[in-house]
């Protein structure tokens, strides 16, 4: 009767221990991928209890959760030529298990890798502009890219890409700092001369308006003292018309021109000597005989009788000696005189 028990107990144990191998419990975000001696079986366990052969078969369990992966930050050059560094964040999930078990290991470093070569390989055709300012199409690209390895050999999808961060060089900071603070000075002149440009056309429609009333011109100062007036203060000022200074510089000029051009005495004209015409001149001019120049053209030099000389100083003094005198030309003209 002992050994009987023993034996019962023996198989209860034994029972149990089958049990305990053969159930296995599948949360509900959970997928069950069971292979037989390392065979595929193609029916997949849903979440709950589910049973299987204690021997011989092996169940992995696959999450069906969307999984968020974290892409290193990654040094690239866009295609304007500037070096960057980007980093981005992956949300995928499974939707095959038994493609994500049998066709990748280690499916989260194959999205990982994968994530990482899409990333240079877009920003490579995107330039800087557009990758700070159209961050959507950079991710909708980035997306398509990754979905084409993963999603059909892998069963996995990836939900969505996005760039978290852009780190610039600090010269590119400061280039763009530079950028948008001459942008920001370019809209606030434009807003200043559009603003000086409609205060002029009101004064404009104004002065033509007080032209038509002169008594406006007047009520107008008149408001201006008021406004001064009611501040108190010791001196008051009053505009003075400009048009009026104008009318009395122009006046004051017009006397001090007058005055002046009567203050100067004009100069007194010499009396021109009358002119005495000598009637023998032409033939004093005509009997006079031909003097040979002191240089002639070929070289020679010769004074004032013809004679040659040899120096440029015998030249000089010969001519000095045969110069005539004032006393020769007052003889000449009494015997001019004399003669007439």
């Amino acid at each position: 009767m002992g050994v009987l028990i023993t034996v019962l107990v023996v198989f209860a144990v034994a029972g149990l221990v089958l049990l305990a191998l053969s159930v296995r419990n599948v949360q509900q975000y959970e997928k069950g991928v069971v292979f037989r001696f390392g065979r595929l079986l193609p029916n997949i366990r849903g979440p709950g209890l589910r049973v299987i052969r204690p021997i011989g078969d092996r169940m992995r369990k696959v999450s069906v959760q969307t999984e968020v992966l974290g892409i290193p930050p990654q040094g690239s050059i866009t295609a304007d030529n500037v070096t960057l560094t980007v980093d981005a964040v992956v949300y995928f999930k499974v939707i095959d298990p038994v493609k994500a078990l049998v066709n990748v290991r280690n499916y989260p470093s194959a999205v990982s890798q994968i994530a990482q070569t899409s990333l240079r390989a877009v920003i490579g055709r995107a330039d800087l502009d557009t990758l700070l300012s159209d961050r959507d199409h950079i991710n909708t690209e980035l997306k398509k890219v990754m979905d084409a390895p993963t999603e059909e050999p892998w069963g996995l999808r990836i939900e969505r890409v996005e760039i978290k961060d852009i780190a610039l060089p600090q010269s590119m900071m400061r280039s763009m700092s530079k950028q948008a603070e001459a942008e920001r000075e370019r809209r606030a002149r434009v807003i200043a001369a559009d603003g000086e440009f409609q205060a002029s056309q009101r004064l404009s429609d104004a002065a033509a308006a007080m032209a038509d009333t002169p008594g406006a011109l007047q009520l107008r100062l008149l408001q201006t003292v008021v406004d001064v007036s009611a501040e108190k203060n010791s001196t008051l000022v009053m505009p003075f018309p400009v048009e009026m200074l104008r009318f009395f510089e122009h006046q004051s000029r017009e006397t001090d021109g007058e005055s002046i051009h009567r203050s100067i005495p004009r100069p007194a004209l010499p009396e021109r000597p009358e002119r005495q015409e000598h009637p023998e001149l032409p033939e004093l001019i005509a009997s006079a005989p031909p003097t040979a120049p002191a240089f002639p053209l070929s070289g020679e030099r010769v004074g004032s009788n013809g004679n040659r000389v040899g120096t440029r100083a015998a030249v000089a003094q010969e001519r000095r000696d045969n110069w005539p005198t004032q006393a020769d030309s007052d003889s000449g003209s009494d015997a001019s005189h004399a003669g007439g």
